[in-house]
């Protein structure tokens, strides 16, 4: 069912009741006033009935029923019977029996006063009279026949008018319901014509003030991050294109020039030492982009190891110093950690290790002492690991941009790389709910600051 539809038959259903109820009240109410106003009507006549024959001594039975017989105050089919206590009939106009008057009946009018109630067609209402020392019960009864014929048209009125409302409720259900929907129909509108090629188009915003207005701002800003990665995307898989077709060109021409003519043992050997380089340096490229396709779909949740960051950062440099002999790192530890557990972080040990052996390679590689200065602290409740070199530097024009895959700044152009060691270094640190810091003096060196929780205890 569609939501106008289901809008129309809830707005109506909902006007339906309002409508059903108001007009039961109405009829009700009126039927409640009619009866009460025509009982007080033939009390009246009751009481003057009763005062004529108690009081007035030249009156008796038979020359009240005369009087009462042609008086055009008397209600339609009027009827009224006077009882002394003993029961004996006084007065009745009731020559025909037709109001029947039973014991329980005189029973609750001696009792209570006074009584109404309803004996079809009549209204009935039994009253005591008091004369002197005497109490006398009169029993009065009429029809209601003008009464009644109101009631019956006002019960067509309104069975009328609510069928009418129940239909321009529904007309008017529909309608509104379909100019509440609007906004959102040209929201489905614009949405569709909004493809992989389009999206740079947004949808319309009204003012912008309403919950219309905010679901398109939010539908907006998902479309801006959309139309970010998939630039970003684009821009990556364009740079890793170019990133990979260097080395593999570069393979290919020397695997062409070493087939051209034969060669001594010596040039075989410095060509496939080259070629190796290139290999060596197509991998790192490779891994690197794995690393970076795996910690984008990391869930922090998952990282429930517990790892303790001098460990890490130890083993780095173990193993930077085996194959890299002219890098120099100094670990320096703060001096208030005095329990193993203040260093421990929950994470994954590789990513960890992969994270830090990649700012401290750049540490060394663009200093001109080949030299990383590390300072293990804590701050609050975070592990603050600090990396220090005394390299080349970066300039706040290009401070921004490092996070970015395959950017490398203007100054380390000569520098073998791939630009993509920070932003993988960013995407750890972000997968393990950390924060990254790199403060920079161009000319004077560079200061890398990575936090990471510290681990709950056991």
């Amino acid at each position: 069912m569609k939501i106008r539809t289901r809008l129309t038959l809830q707005f109506l259903l909902l006007d339906g009741i309002i409508m059903i109820v108001a007009s039961a009240a109405i009829y009700f109410l009126s039927d409640n006033y009619r009866r009460e106003d025509f009982y007080s009507r033939i009390e009246n006549r009751a009481k003057n009935t009763a005062k004529l024959l108690l009081e007035v001594e030249e009156i008796n039975a038979d020359l009240l029923k005369r009087i009462e017989k042609d008086n055009p105050a008397s209600l339609p089919d009027e009827k009224i019977i006077i009882l002394n206590y003993e029961r004996d009939t006084l007065y009745t106009s009731d020559e025909e029996g037709a109001i029947k008057i039973d014991e329980d009946v005189l029973d609750r009018l001696w009792r209570l006063g006074r009584i109404t109630y309803r004996q079809e067609p009549y209204e009935v209402v039994g009253l005591l009279y008091a004369e002197s020392a005497n109490r006398f019960a009169v029993i009065a009864a009429a029809t209601d026949a003008a009464g009644l014929l109101r009631l019956k048209n006002l019960r067509l009125i309104l069975t009328a008018v609510c069928v009418t409302s129940l239909f321009l409720f529904a007309v008017a259900g529909w309608f509104y319901s379909g100019r509440a929907l609007k906004p959102i129909s040209d929201v489905v509108k614009r949405v569709e014509n909004i493809s992989i090629t389009s999206l740079h188009l947004r949808v319309d915003e009204g003012n912008g003030k309403d919950e219309l207005g905010r679901l398109a701002k939010t539908f907006n800003k998902m479309l801006e991050r959309l139309e970010t990665a998939f630039m970003v995307q684009k821009e990556f898989i364009a740079n890793a294109s170019h990133e990979l077709r260097t080395p593999l060109s570069s393979l290919n021409a020397q695997i062409e020039v070493l087939l051209m003519k034969d060669r001594s043992t010596e040039e075989y050997k410095k060509e496939l030492v080259s070629i190796l380089e290139d290999i060596r340096s197509l991998t790192e490229l490779a891994n690197k982009l794995l690393l970076i396709a795996r910690t984008a779909s990391v869930n922090p949740a998952d990282l429930t190891a517990r790892v303790r960051i001098d460990d890490v950062l130890w083993q780095v440099q173990e193993e930077m110093g085996k194959y890299k002999s002219d890098y120099t790192i100094n670990i320096n530890l703060d001096e208030s950690l005095t329990d193993s557990d203040q260093i421990v972080v929950s994470g994954d040990e590789f990513l960890l290790k992969t994270a830090f052996n990649n700012i401290i390679d750049n540490a060394c590689k663009y200093s001109p002492d080949k030299k990383a200065d590390l300072f293990l602290s804590l701050t609050g409740n975070m592990v603050c690991v600090e990396i220090k070199d005394r390299g080349m530097g970066i300039s706040s024009e290009e401070l921004n941009k490092i996070f970015e895959p395959f950017f490398r700044g203007s100054n380390v152009k000569t520098v073998p790389g791939h630009g993509i060691g920070l932003a993988l270094v960013n995407q750890i640190v972000k997968s393990h709910n950390g924060k990254l810091e790199i403060f920079s003096v161009p000319g004077e060196g560079t200061t890398v600051k990575v936090f990471l929780p510290v681990a709950e205890k056991q």
